[in-house]
């Protein structure tokens, strides 16, 4: 009998998950699902976290070196960043759009307003106090790319940018050396690197057990002792929330299908069966850091994109571009601007379109960062940053969201750069890879 592809069981698991979450809170079975269940989505994120840094670091050195010279290292870079840094704001102007389009926050009723501030205010707290520790000038972001110990800085996923400005610079000096001077020590990072595949395959064996209990327990939490409460409290954040959710789709199948169609021949529905399991893994986990093993894997496998490519694009993708959650950041800070009585003008609109793609590139890749940046933004407009309250009790489904939509522009920049270089080979349905035309005229 034939084994069920990944995808399928982490979906079914995904499925039980949320059944068994509701019967639960129905049941009076959130102690047992809290103290029984949930530790084993703990130990499948855990192990996920536990490969990211030196996932990351070997991939990056890898690629890198493998490059034939800087030129075509500098040639690759450029074109990434620039594409991350318009699929960021094209991804806040549509966040922007919508939101000034269906205002959700006109009709946000004051005693509702005064509850959350009430349930979530000490939660807000925490929040402020953590985006003020580390706003220290606007250039903040920059240094703290450049690590002062790479120990230190190993040791903390949400310091990715500091691993990867080392590997960057690692892979660059290797490249500069002579090819022999630097032969072991490459054929000894692609040995490693290919044992951290090797033990991500491993991992990825357990995700439909991990996927259950994550869903399992996060839909207790969202239930706690009182279901029917909790129902009515998301209700009155339904049209935010189908805001930000239009908008997270208006990306996936307006925006992406679009720079895919004009930039290679990649079918986007090829595209996104390819994908399908990390976007899965992504919803249930909420972490693109911890996704990035699976994403690496899909576009390499499935999409074609050569390991040269994936390995440098994509861990610096899940690091700086978050499409998804910057459209959040946009929606949700006019969002809570009306609630509060704010009339924002174009330029302080403007303002959060610059603010959003900053504070994305310096958002760790990791659950309900953006929440933190949103901190940051809100400020940058004048607006009460304690209005994050009022977003808390729906912001961990959205953030599952939206790091689906983080991932999927990540593929799909990667998808770009690899046409662009002509190291984009997908499968045409027959097991067989389809050659790009112009390495063909080389033959």
């Amino acid at each position: 009998m034939k084994k069920l592809a990944l995808h399928w069981q982490i979906l079914i698991a995904l499925g039980i998950g949320i059944l068994y979450g509701f019967v639960a809170s129905f049941a009076g079975w959130q102690d047992f699902t809290i103290d029984w269940v949930k530790p084993w989505g703990t130990i499948f994120i855990r192990m996920l976290k536990l490969i990211a840094v030196p996932l990351i670091f070997f991939s990056l050195v890898q690629g890198i070196g493998s490059l034939e010279n800087i030129s075509k290292l500098s040639r690759m870079g450029i074109k990434t960043l620039a594409f991350y840094i318009v699929s960021t704001v094209i991804a806040i102007t549509v966040g922007l759009g919508m939101v000034n389009l269906f205002r959700p926050g006109d009709n946000f009723p004051e005693d509702k307003k005064e509850e959350f501030q009430l349930i979530y205010g000490g939660d807000a707290e925490s929040k402020i106090n953590i985006a003020h520790s580390t706003d220290e000038g606007p250039l903040r972001f920059i240094v703290d790319i450049v690590p002062d110990n790479i120990v230190g800085a190993s040791a903390d996923n949400s310091n990715m940018l500091q691993v990867i400005f080392f590997a960057i610079l690692f892979g660059i000096s290797m490249v500069a050396l002579k090819r022999k001077k630097v032969k072991t020590v490459l054929d000894f990072i692609s040995g490693v690197n290919d044992i951290i595949i090797m033990m991500v395959q491993l991992i990825m064996k357990t995700a439909p057990i991990g996927v259950f209990a994550l869903m399992a327990s996060l839909m207790v939490e969202l239930a706690g002792n009182d279901p029917a409460s909790s129902v009515s409290l998301l209700q009155s954040l339904g049209f935010y929330a189908l805001v930000v959710i239009f908008g997270l789709v208006f990306l996936i199948a307006v925006v992406y299908p679009g720079l895919l169609s004009i930039f290679t021949k990649l079918k986007y529905f090829q595209f996104l069966k390819g994908i399908f399991p990390a976007q899965m893994l992504a919803f249930s986990t909420s972490s693109s850091a911890a996704t990035l093993p699976l994403t690496m894997k899909q576009c390499e496998n499935e999409l074609g994109v050569s390991k040269e490519v994936s390995s440098f694009v994509l861990p610096v993708g899940a690091t700086i571009n978050m499409d998804g959650t910057s459209l959040y950041q946009a929606v949700a800070a006019v969002f809570i601007s009306i609630v509060f009585g704010y009339d924002l003008t174009l330029g302080q609109q403007l303002t959060i379109v610059l603010t959003a793609t900053l504070a994305s590139i310096g958002a760790a890749a990791v659950p309900s960062a953006g929440i933190v940046m949103l901190v940051i933004v809100l400020e940058s407009i004048g607006v009460p940053s304690a209005g994050i309250a009022l977003i808390f009790a729906v912001d961990r489904p959205l953030d599952m969201l939206r790091t689906v939509v983080n991932i999927t522009g990540d593929s799909a920049i990667a998808s770009i750069i690899a046409e662009s270089e002509n190291k984009l080979h997908p499968d045409d349905g027959s097991g067989s890879k389809i050659l790009n035309f112009k390495r063909l005229k080389k033959y």
